[in-house]
């Protein structure tokens, strides 16, 4: 989870210690550093459009580091997920557990496919309203309905630190006095049904008959012979995985998150901070990082026209871009910088610590 890691790059720059216990494909223990060490639990992965990791005894393993280490704060990420369960465990041990999470799956994060709703749905109120009873106190990445909030009865112990980005690590683009008459649309993340990528498809590349100049790209992890690959790979550059995602970003003019659900997004936080002019569905976070018409566009998820008319004013108006592009970034400076979120988490901790 990138918010996991983030978060713990944040917290060890803030003088913390920082244990981490995670699943994934194999089981360990690494010491990346005095101040990280990481436990693995192997996990059984359920593919999209699940896309949900099992890991039996999971639980049982949290509580006994807990023991044996005594953390002076408990903090668990993301609800619903395997890992959370834990939280009710703990509980019931009489420890308090610091929860995080982007979004309430189930409830305000639903999956496209019908089935997978309707199984999510039940246990997000069950046992993910379960998980949030037993939290001491939540930290959601971005404003939940305040209904709900009251709701579910966590209104009084819930509030709203986003997880922030690393500015230094992305640079303002820089404007050429010598236009390029390229210009470059690009989604970055895993193509699973939920994130909508085949809306994005079907807006863009017809555009590239009355554009000829523009390069549609898809960055990130897919599945081998995926459909949107084959329907796309003559026209569309699918790049696979890429660690220099900065880089990527900088030559970014235009860049589309059309998730049909999503929390607070990394990639759209990145490409904010990296001075692109961006197209979000109006979900989750993305309402939280755009202001509509002024550091981006937003459209209603799974509209291909309105999300098409937003790349073609865009592709029309080089001034527009550039101006969403300042604007985006200074959002991102104002609101959601480690400068600013890492006050608010030493805030918090301190309250927890009562120090």
């Amino acid at each position: 989870m990138v918010s996991s890691v983030k978060l713990a790059e944040l917290w060890q720059r803030l003088g913390y210690r920082v244990i981490v216990a995670c699943m994934g494909s194999t089981s360990g223990v690494e010491r990346a550093s005095n101040t990280l060490t990481i436990h693995r639990r192997k996990d059984f992965f359920l593919p999209d459009p699940w896309n949900y990791g099992i890991a039996p005894g999971f639980a049982g393993y949290v509580l006994g580091l807990v023991e044996s280490e005594r953390p002076d704060l408990i903090v668990c990420n993301k609800l619903l997920f395997w890992t959370s369960l834990v939280v009710v465990a703990l509980r019931l041990r009489r420890y308090r557990v610091l929860l995080l999470t982007d979004a309430f799956v189930g409830m305000t994060w639903q999956p496209r496919d019908l089935l997978p709703r309707i199984i999510m749905s039940l246990g997000a109120w069950t046992v993910g309203w379960m998980v949030l009873l037993c939290a001491y106190r939540i930290v959601t990445f971005h404003p939940q309905p305040p209904q709900l909030l009251r709701r579910l009865g966590i209104a009084g112990k819930t509030q709203v630190i986003p997880t922030g980005i690393d500015l230094t690590r992305y640079m303002l683009k820089s404007q050429s006095p010598i236009p390029n008459p390229q210009v470059t649309i690009t989604y970055i993340g895993r193509l699973e049904s939920v994130k909508g990528v085949d809306d994005f498809l079907a807006a863009a590349v017809p555009l590239k008959k009355h554009y000829p100049h523009i390069q549609v790209q898809v960055v990130g992890w897919y599945k081998r012979d995926h459909p949107l690959v084959r329907q796309y790979e003559g026209e569309v550059v699918f790049t696979g995985l890429r660690e220099d995602i900065p880089e990527i970003l900088r030559k970014t003019d235009i860049f589309v998150l059309p998730s049909y659900s999503e929390g607070l997004s990394n990639a759209l936080m990145e490409a904010m901070a990296s001075g692109c002019a961006c197209i979000a569905s109006e979900v989750g976070g993305n309402c939280y990082l755009i202001q509509n018409g002024v550091s981006g566009f937003l459209f209603p998820s799974g509209d291909r026209e309105a999300l098409k008319a937003h790349i073609r004013r865009l592709l029309d108006d080089p001034a527009k871009r550039r101006m969403l592009g300042e604007n985006a970034r200074k959002r991102i400076e104002e609101k959601f910088s480690w400068e600013v979120v890492g006050r608010e988490y030493e805030k918090l901790f301190r309250e927890l610590l009562g120090t």
